[in-house]
């Protein structure tokens, strides 16, 4: 299942993803491709497994699907839903889902943001956004850009933790 191509970032520009958001575009798709391998025939009896007091790979796939439905709320301007407050809460602890389930979720997460980044005015970019309860000021490029870098973070903590865990 081995992807021989060359990173996402390396394949050229996205058709209709604004110059200023490619790189956004390119880490999120990155992202879903290696996400995607890793977790490919990933046991489901492992999924809510820890390693060292650390977070479980089950936890890792809500938290990116969840922040990254988060982190594009603010970015368009809004507040979170009762639906996402609730889906937050959630996060570790409903283990109802599968693996294909929960990788399933990011993708089509993923599927959004890149809507939503195609569909960026440049133009607004630098325009500022509240984030939380708090309205903490961020900017439109600074929560789609941080979309992409917290992501590739959990996704760095889960490789880590996926790798642990399908040598026990």
């Amino acid at each position: 299942m081995k992807n021989n191509l060359p990173e996402v970032w390396l394949r050229g520009p996205l058709d209709n993803v604004p110059t200023l958001l490619q790189p956004v575009a390119h880490a999120l798709l990155q992202a879903r491709e290696e996400l995607n391998e890793l977790m490919h025939d990933f046991p489901d009896d492992k999924l809510w497994l820890s390693v060292a007091a650390m977070a479980s790979p089950g936890f890792h796939l809500q938290h990116l699907t969840g922040v990254l439905d988060r982190l594009l709320t603010y970015a368009r301007g809004e507040l979170l839903s009762d639906e996402q407050l609730r889906y937050l809460q959630s996060e570790g602890k409903d283990q109802s889902r599968s693996v294909e389930q929960l990788v399933d979720s990011f993708k089509k997460q993923v599927d959004i943001a890149l809507a939503q980044i195609t569909s960026t005015d440049e133009t607004i970019l630098t325009n500022v956004r509240g984030v939380g309860r708090a309205q903490i000021p961020s900017t439109v490029i600074g929560l789609l850009t941080h979309s992409a870098e917290h992501t590739m973070r959990h996704l760095g903590q889960l490789i880590v933790t996926v790798a642990v865990l399908r040598q026990q």
